[in-house]
């Protein structure tokens, strides 16, 4: 038995030791729920603080990830977590994946994008993200349980091509970590599902549950079956997590106590 989840989360900006007592708070939950992979919105740990971004980066030898690294320890529990993240010269936004022996490796997104001023209700938008980061090409897969699951950051999934690479290299989880806008949701929305069915992945979508970067959030985490049943979704606001869990008979999706 595998349970995944994802975590929704409400971004303090720039506040990382607030950010991180949230996601620690999650992280225990979900491991009270015998969850064993959990995946955070992107750039979860900072907000979507991209004039910030470089003040703010972490490394992988960073020691404000510890907390994580000994949660996951502790509690056997695979973390993938938003940041801005240094390798080299380079900055990334990235997924920092947390084994459970505290092993730290990284996802890099690929796809870098853009919000237009209509996506702010001021009109004063984040900055391109590629004034600011590089695309990234690390691709590390999660073996857990039998299971091989993938990232992708928020504009990765428009791309037809990433799932497809991630199937063809034997994924059966799709961890969508994203910042999703509500003007942009429906259209997401109907990304994931047919990623889902094309290539018979769980996918699991993790979105910010409060307003990040001066931009208002959709919310609505949530994870759809290989075959396209939605088997739980959250709230347009506040924290919490969607879990779901692999039997004999397929996915389903579980009560969060």
């Amino acid at each position: 038995m595998l349970r995944v989840a994802v975590a929704q989360t409400t971004p303090i900006a720039g506040d990382i030791a607030g950010n991180l007592r949230q996601h620690l708070a999650l992280a225990e939950a979900a491991a009270r729920a015998r969850v064993r992979l959990l995946a955070f919105p992107e750039l979860s740990l900072t907000g979507y603080e991209l004039p910030r971004a470089r003040a703010l980066a972490f490394t992988l030898d960073d020691p404000r990830l510890e907390p994580l690294r000994e949660l996951a320890r502790t509690r056997r529990l695979t973390l993938v977590v938003g940041a801005p993240v240094r390798l080299g010269p380079r900055l990334h936004i990235g997924a920092l994946i947390v084994a459970p022996d505290g092993a730290l490796d990284v996802y890099t997104k690929r796809h870098l994008g853009a919000f237009t001023a209509s996506a702010a209700p001021d009109g004063v938008v984040p900055p391109p993200e590629p004034s600011v980061f590089a695309p990234g090409d690390r691709d590390p897969l999660i073996e857990l349980a039998g299971h091989r699951a993938a990232v992708a950051i928020c504009a990765d999934l428009g791309r037809p091509s990433h799932a497809e690479a991630a199937a063809a290299r034997g994924a059966d989880l799709y961890l969508a970590c994203a910042f999703v806008i509500p003007a942009d949701h429906e259209r997401e929305r109907e990304r994931l599902r047919e990623r889902a069915t094309r290539h018979g992945m769980l996918v699991a979508f993790a979105n910010f549950g409060g307003p990040s970067g001066g931009l208002p959030s959709a919310g609505a985490s949530e994870i759809w079956s290989p075959a396209g049943a939605l088997l739980g979704r959250l709230g347009e606001a506040g924290a919490g997590l969607v879990i779901a869990e692999a039997g004999g008979d397929g996915w389903r999706g579980v009560a969060v106590e």
